[in-house]
């Protein structure tokens, strides 16, 4: 008679002089070994359950079965006797890949990253993304911060900065390696969060407001981008309120990227963000108030430089040959280090503009801080500050423009003399003359058509070297209507009144 398997390890029989392996009466040394060796040991009741019904799967599919687990998919982990623990059990190895691998996408998938999650530091440039060295310094700090707040998230780290500077960048990176980790992290969009919490009110809604509003709230990591409260309803500012207080009270790790300055924070939230012993602040990068008027962004500008000025003309006189040369080996010299002022003057299109914008190009390369802008557009910008309208305020532009390190003015006395322009360009100038700051003037008109009250400035031997390029025009070399009254050839020296 050959007695059936009544211990619910397999539906198979085996006979009475034969037990498989897998039949709790069987104990072999292969089987001890494999116990020992792993510190894990299979169930005497792996039978039970839908674990019996994974096994036989597997054999029926012909796949090998695993040797320690024999199918189960379990183990029980061994005491420090060496018996087995039948009070616990953990996944076997051979199902550990396939855990993790399910419990990442569960994170993925709970993460909301979406696409972002391309968005690591693998792919983020530890120096960011600017050409300049100070900018790069400073991202360099901000990297490291960020993966060392990703190894251990505490208290909360707050990235401020620009649109595309790389702060959102940074904040989905710290979430990417957490769900690498195999740890949990939440991100969302604050205007994204309000549009959800309203949504959810709806009867037709997949998710109950309840239900989202405390995931957000108590999720390990919350990376929280695009913080501002500019704009934002009465309803859509207690609801932030009342995240930001729970996760700051519960002292919550949470990431927050904005491009709002923390003053203009009202009180509550902005003392939070000033927290120093719980909050980190990383200023990822700064706009510039001038950053929207600087002329090196336009192409033809930017593509100035010493390499491709042609000072050689072969169609001009030899002293007019050796006059441009000169001028470009005084532009040269100047540009590694700027001290007092150089000014170029002459006609339109002599090469003056391409030698100023040169030496702007050279300092940006250098990684150092120069700001290049026309004279009538400056003025333009200056008055567009009194604008109710206008982001930047008018002494905020101005003291930028004045204490800018090195200021390239192009096309001086081009604008429209009117007193008012005569006086901010005064005010300029002399702020300049008395700060000894770096300055480059490019002007069409000779110094005697230029206010006495700035031509004095420009002309003072003790800081200005005032070079007249007699060149023609290089846009076909024609004759100008207009020529500017020729100083000496090397500097112009006129003694301060």
């Amino acid at each position: 008679m050959t007695p059936t398997n009544t211990s619910g390890a397999s539906t198979d029989t085996w006979s009475k002089d034969r037990a498989p392996e897998n039949s709790p009466n069987f104990r072999g040394k292969k089987d001890n070994r494999a116990c020992h060796s792993e510190r894990v040991s299979r169930s005497p009741e792996q039978s039970e359950g839908e674990e019996s019904h994974h096994a036989q799967d597997r054999l029926h599919e012909g796949e090998e079965t695993c040797p320690i687990c024999k199918g189960a998919g379990f183990v029980h982990p061994l005491l420090d006797s060496g018996q087995p623990d039948f009070s616990r059990v953990e996944p076997c190895q051979c199902q550990r890949e396939e855990l993790q691998r399910e419990k990442f996408q569960y994170l993925q998938k709970y993460s909301n990253l979406g696409f972002l999650s391309r968005l690591t530091f693998d792919n983020l440039s530890p120096k960011g993304k600017r050409g300049d060295a100070i900018s790069q310094e400073r991202f360099a700090r901000v990297y490291q911060m960020a993966r060392v707040f990703a190894d251990n998230p505490k208290g909360w780290l707050v990235f401020f900065g620009p649109a595309g500077c790389g702060k959102t960048h940074l904040a989905c990176a710290i979430a990417n390696h957490r769900l690498n980790s195999g740890l949990p992290a939440f991100y969302i969009g604050v205007a994204d969060l309000l549009d959800h919490l309203r949504s959810a009110f709806s009867p037709t809604s997949d998710i109950t407001y309840d239900g989202l509003f405390e995931q957000v709230k108590n999720t390990p990591l919350l990376v929280l981008d695009d913080l501002s409260m500019e704009g934002a309803t009465l309803w859509a500012k207690e609801k932030l309120e009342q995240l930001l207080n729970h996760r700051f009270n519960t002292r919550l790790a949470t990431v927050i990227t904005t491009d709002v300055p923390l003053e203009k924070f009202d009180e509550r939230l902005g003392g939070r963000l000033r927290d120093s012993e719980f909050c980190q602040v990383c200023i990822v990068g700064q706009k510039s108030s001038l950053a929207c008027l600087d002329s090196l962004q336009l192409e033809l500008l930017r593509n100035m430089t010493f390499a491709n000025f042609d000072y050689k003309r072969l169609n001009l006189p030899l002293e007019q040959r050796q006059n441009l040369q000169q001028a470009f080996h005084l532009a040269r010299d100047f540009a590694p280090s700027p001290e007092g002022w150089l000014i170029f003057h002459g006609v339109n299109g002599c090469g003056k503009t391409h030698l100023a914008a040169a030496i702007a190009n050279y300092r940006l390369a250098q990684g150092k801080p120069v700001f290049f802008v026309v004279v009538p557009d400056l003025l333009d910008h200056l008055r567009s500050t009194f604008s109710p309208q206008s982001n930047i305020s008018y002494d905020e532009f101005f003291e930028g423009i004045k204490q800018c390190p090195l200021l390239i003015l192009d096309d001086f006395g081009e604008q429209s003399v009117t007193p008012w322009a005569q006086e901010k360009l005064y005010q300029l100038i002399n702020y300049r003359y008395n700060a000894r700051l770096p300055t480059v003037i490019t002007s069409c008109f000779s110094l005697d058509e230029i206010e006495p009250r700035i031509s004095s400035r420009m002309v003072d031997p003790r800081l200005s070297l005032v070079f007249n390029i007699i060149a023609p025009d290089y846009r076909g070399d024609v004759k100008p209507s207009q020529m500017a009254k020729r100083p000496e050839p090397r500097i112009t020296r006129k003694q301060r009144p």
